[in-house]
């Protein structure tokens, strides 16, 4: 797990030419794009912009994804999302082909990183995270998630 902000994400581009198409999109987006998907690369990267009311945690899943790295960006408001290593984690929904995802039940302990606008969150296949959890309060987040194909 990285995390950085946008403005100081340059650096990650050496994770592959995939995540630097995904890095370079990001700081050249449009603030007023809607949500959906929007293609960046086909299939091997794309961005998936949505809008949503943080919740408490108890009301998420820890989820990890086999075939994509996550760049999570936060544009507007604030959200909390916790995120341990998988591999100590107990599988709740096992992976699903179809979906790129599997859920975990809660440990007794995880790392939980604060995003504000601006912040960029890198998750690896073993980096289960649990995002759109509150942050003090609830608040309405804009999020672009840019999904990296891997191999």
């Amino acid at each position: 797990m990285i995390l950085t902000t946008l403005a100081d994400s340059a650096p990650y581009e050496v994770l592959g030419p995939r995540v630097a198409a995904g890095l370079r999109w990001l700081r050249s987006m449009d603030p007023a794009l809607p949500d959906g998907r929007h293609p960046i690369d086909g299939d091997d990267v794309f961005a998936l912009v949505q809008t949503y009311e943080t919740v408490p945690g108890t009301e998420k899943r820890l989820e990890t994804h086999v075939r994509h790295v996550d760049l999570q960006y936060v544009a507007d408001g604030h959200e909390r999302i916790l995120h341990a290593p998988a591999a100590a984690l107990t599988v709740e929904t096992p992976y699903d082909e179809a979906t790129d995802i599997a859920f975990y039940a809660d440990p007794p302990f995880a790392s939980s990183l604060l995003m504000r606008p601006g912040d960029l969150a890198i998750f690896h296949p073993d980096d289960a995270h649990k995002p759109g959890c509150m942050a003090g309060a609830r608040h309405t987040v804009k999020k672009v998630v840019v999904k990296v194909r891997i191999g």
